[in-house]
């Protein structure tokens, strides 16, 4: 396919991107999540990629990779936003960890394991505090692409999707989705919104979601642009709750790696749901290193912005030679402390 499956018609003069940033407490359960060394790690991962994304790599540091090697989808996002001179925005809806870097903060708490307690604290709250923070991107922007990094945020996009009724799978960013794993904490969290009869949308939140979730509702609320979210399954959910809300849905961008993933089957979700759905194909196969080519086989496939910084960066009149030549460029800046093929 091409770079990109469509070009929307639209236009835009002042772009700006923002991550948000949360933990579900689902992803230190082992095997739900490879977004980190280890499930503890996890936990971390969040504020890995708001530093690496705000700031830009460390010189010294090694690329941050997943357990089989595949380098962390924020360093092409950070790659692609200096490309286009955009200085990122990063929110924090929820962690375990207090970020070191400067955030806009909507003071929520981490996200809890719903099969066994309440995921999100006062998710109306939070959505009215993301309802603020957009209505202030407004002001400085036309074209916003909010994306999102949640380790295990897979699996709560599962939750909330079929607890609003929807029949739809999610991705992985294993290999191989553990979907009797997600499967079997979706039926426990199924179980508990059913015995305490839960329909309301922001109560499935609360019981099944994670903080990100009603952060970026209510931005895209707030936001008097064009909003495009960039993520795969995560952002189908958040899309699925925004319509539950009784507002319009903005579109999503994601990559082709999330669309070939057959247990996710984001195309025929995003028909169910009603969202509009566009793929990125990065091509990584050909760009040679070895820890981006791990995409093609189906580890990690999104996250931290990466479709949407691509996309952003497509849209913004950059070839596809010149994505790559600033990837490669800037991938050059960890080669001293990661072995790896570069050509």
């Amino acid at each position: 396919m091409p770079f990109l499956s469509e070009i929307p018609d639209f236009t835009f003069k002042k772009p700006m991107a923002a991550m948000v940033i949360a933990n579900s407490m689902l992803s230190a359960v082992p095997g739900v999540s490879a977004a980190g060394k280890n499930p503890k790690a996890t936990l971390m991962t969040p504020n890995l990629d708001g530093n690496l994304i705000l700031n830009g790599p460390d010189y010294n540091s090694e690329i941050p990779l997943s357990p089989r090697g595949c380098a962390t989808p924020a360093t092409i996002t950070r790659a692609m936003f200096e490309m286009c001179s955009i200085d990122p925005v990063i929110v924090n809806a929820g962690l375990v960890n207090t970020p070191d870097f400067p955030c806009i903060d909507v003071y929520g708490k981490a996200g809890q394991d719903p099969r066994y307690n309440n995921a999100v604290e006062n998710p109306e709250e939070l959505y009215k505090r993301g309802i603020t923070i957009g209505k202030h991107f407004g002001k400085y922007s036309d074209l916003l692409v909010l994306g999102e990094s949640v380790p295990g945020g897979t699996t709560t996009a599962l939750c909330v999707l079929r607890a609003l009724g929807y029949s739809a799978g999610v991705s992985s960013s294993f290999i191989e989705n553990p979907t009797n794993l997600k499967s079997e904490i979706c039926r426990q969290t199924i179980e508990r919104i059913k015995k305490d009869k839960v329909t309301s949308p922001f109560d499935i939140i609360k019981y099944a979601g994670d903080p990100m979730m009603p952060v970026v509702a209510g931005i895209v609320k707030g936001y008097n642009g064009q909003v495009v979210l960039s993520g795969g399954t995560q952002m189908l959910s958040v899309c699925a709750h925004i319509k539950s809300l009784g507002e319009k849905m903005p579109p999503f961008v994601t990559t082709i790696y999330v669309k070939n993933d057959k247990s996710a089957a984001i195309e025929k979700s995003a028909l169910e749901v009603g969202a509009t759905g566009w793929y990125v194909d990065p091509d990584f196969k050909n760009i040679g290193i070895d820890s981006l080519a791990r995409y093609e086989n189906g580890e990690v496939k999104e996250g931290a912005v990466l479709s949407g910084a691509l996309w952003l960066a497509y849209m913004s009149g950059f070839s596809k030679e010149e994505i790559f030549t600033q990837i490669k460029d800037y991938m050059k800046i960890f080669r001293c402390k990661n072995s790896e093929n570069m050509s």
